[in-house]
């Protein structure tokens, strides 16, 4: 088994996706939906298999054991299911991302995390006790430190340069957002794909 397809990959969607208007995870991209999309984009990265997180039954999906807490809620609900290795986590939201690029951070084992310059997500996890000890100690404090850039700092993170332009690592929290990535996907923005909102001008 090589050292990528040891890796996990985790996709984070237990989001409220408030500002959509609709669940993000389940909006159609180029004819699947996203989470679809998220999750054939890890496995052509080179990982063994792919947890989600939330509560999506049809995926398997594990619910955050504490609520309202974020990306970081989500990951320590996946944490508790997953055996120590290295996990790779991206956001639901993110479909410009390329396999490439992901296979970059699979490689990276310098530290026990790493990220592209400018970004918390993607991101390779090692995990391991001493990770599940601070995601432990993150959740029960304060919500403002429920955060990636806290857990990232404390683990330690190397930063790599991203080969590819930053329009990789758009995410979508609005229609705007969301008519925004077909476009610069080529697919262009349909009324199909987005809520009433949208199609009215409205973000």
């Amino acid at each position: 088994m090589s050292g990528a397809a040891a890796c996990i990959g985790v996709i984070l969607a237990g989001g409220q996706s408030t500002r959509m208007g609709r669940d993000k995870a389940m909006l159609d991209w180029q004819g699947k939906p996203l989470l679809t999309h998220m999750r054939g984009l890890l496995l052509r990265a080179g990982v063994q298999r792919v947890v989600v997180s939330g509560a999506y039954p049809a995926f398997a999906g594990i619910p955050d054991l504490q609520h309202q807490r974020g990306p970081l809620g989500g990951l320590h609900g996946v944490a508790g299911h997953l055996p120590d290795g290295d996990l790779l986590v991206v956001a639901v939201d993110m479909p410009l991302l390329r396999p490439a690029l992901l296979t970059t951070l699979l490689r990276d084992r310098a530290q026990r995390c790493s990220v592209f310059a400018g970004q918390r997500l993607p991101m390779r996890l090692r995990l391991d006790d001493a990770t599940r000890r601070c995601l432990d100690e993150l959740l029960a404090g304060p919500a403002a430190r429920c955060s990636l850039q806290i857990l990232q700092a404390a683990l330690g993170v190397r930063t790599l340069a991203a080969a590819e332009a930053t329009t990789a690592f758009a995410n979508c929290n609005t229609p705007a957002d969301w008519a925004l990535l077909q476009q610069r996907a080529g697919t262009g923005a349909t009324d199909a794909a987005l809520p009433l909102a949208a199609r009215s001008g409205a973000a």
